[in-house]
């Protein structure tokens, strides 16, 4: 029998696999306009979301053993797209479509799902599928 131990109660961290830091950095960090948090070279960029953060590694990199004998990160990595939903309200949802469109970012969809929430989906230059969907989207 297990022992019992209460459910995580948010996400506190994700992660997306990209294949160019430096192109990674110019859309997240220029065009979306996250907060850079860190970069540590060719390795990974880390973004804040709100009370969360956006984990950017170079799947090539994460695959070796960390250096630092301090923090013992286990190997890590993907290979393909991934996905990624950020929340925003349809307000700021238009703004940010006008941004991506005028920085030739294609919009591959956008709808409202059954409840009234909208997505707005497109990719970032490492090909992840990333949203923009209204907050009450899950609720």
């Amino acid at each position: 029998m297990l022992p019992d131990a209460p459910a995580p109660t948010t996400i506190l961290e994700a992660a997306l696999y990209v294949d160019d830091l430096d192109r990674a950095e110019a859309f997240y960090g220029d065009l979306i306009g996250l907060e850079k948090v860190q970069r540590i070279g060719n390795r990974h960029l880390f973004y804040r979301v709100g009370s969360g953060m956006l984990l950017l590694f170079n799947a090539r990199e994460t695959v070796n053993p960390p250096s630092n004998p301090r923090f013992p990160v286990p190997p890590h990595g993907s290979h393909g797209p991934g996905h990624f939903c950020f929340a925003q309200s349809r307000t700021d949802q238009d703004l940010m479509k006008a941004r991506l469109i005028a920085a030739a970012v294609e919009i591959e969809a956008e709808f409202d799902w059954p409840n009234g929430a909208r997505s707005l989906y497109f990719r970032d230059p490492a090909g992840n599928s990333i949203e923009i969907a209204e907050p009450h989207l899950w609720t």
